[in-house]
């Protein structure tokens, strides 16, 4: 179950939010709306496949639609440019070392809708988002992760 405070998240994260919601209301919302429109011209629903399609497309916009605008509505934005300080906190940029492996990466604390771990984009809830929250520079973390546990220092904390 979501819980009912704000949900932190990037400048850029709630833009690209706001961006989605506004074209699915704006262009694909009534795009499928004329379709199913037109679908029911012409005749017998029950076995028009494009008017059931269509009604369908519609409840999973709709749907889309009801949680973006919740999730907008409890957007806390955090521009990372705006942060200071020498400890791990939303938003920041941290750079890690594997101890084992001796293997170095970085990673941003974002929130839940903005993870792309393949960029090095991690949630805050995420194990090592976790691990590293409220950490400073050659504090060694130990993360538990179901791959098993990971033993990171780190190494840069920036904010941009």
């Amino acid at each position: 179950m979501a819980d009912v405070k704000g949900v932190p998240i990037t400048r850029a994260g709630y833009q690209k939010l706001v961006e989605e919601r506004d074209r699915l209301w704006k262009v694909d919302r009534p795009k499928v709306t004329q379709e199913v429109s037109d679908a029911a011209a012409l005749g017998d629903r029950s076995e028009n496949a494009e008017y059931i399609y269509g009604k369908k497309k519609l409840r999973e916009i709709d749907r889309r639609l009801g949680f973006l605008n919740d999730r907008i509505e409890r957007s806390i934005v955090v521009d990372p440019q705006t942060l200071t300080g020498d400890r791990v906190v939303f938003g920041a940029t941290v750079t890690v070392e594997d101890l084992e492996s001796g293997k170095v990466s970085t990673y941003m604390i974002v929130g839940e809708d903005e993870v792309d771990a393949a960029n090095g984009r991690i949630s805050h809830r995420s194990p090592v988002g976790r691990a590293l929250l409220g950490k400073q520079v050659g504090d060694e973390v130990l993360v538990h992760r179901p791959a098993g546990e990971l033993e990171l220092e780190i190494r840069k904390i920036v904010f941009k």
